[in-house]
């Protein structure tokens, strides 16, 4: 009878544990895709040489790939050192942003 009041009470354990509401990964994705579009496409003549110095003494070694820019004057850098591609944020003062 012990036993059939434990396993009783692990079982509505579990479930209590199971039924608990998860973030939803569609609203994770449209804040993902909100933040992206903010960004738009400039040429790397464009980035300003703070931000060039910057990515050469922080990443030696790497190649700038594409160079996004928003409303605020902050960059979003594609960089890529052999077959690896990292991105990293900084503003117009060549600051890496988190």
């Amino acid at each position: 009878m012990k036993n059939l009041v434990v396993a009783t009470a692990i079982v509505l354990g579990s479930l209590t544990v199971n039924a608990a509401t998860t973030p939803s990964l569609e609203n994770a994705v449209n804040q993902s895709v909100l933040i992206q579009d903010e960004f738009k496409e400039v040429s790397a003549d464009a980035v300003p040489a703070a931000v060039k110095s910057t990515v050469e003494k922080s990443f030696p070694g790497t190649k700038l790939e594409k160079a996004y820019v928003n409303e605020k004057k902050e960059y979003k850098l594609e960089i890529s050192k052999g077959d690896k591609k990292y991105i990293i944020f900084s503003d117009a003062a060549g600051n890496i942003v988190k």
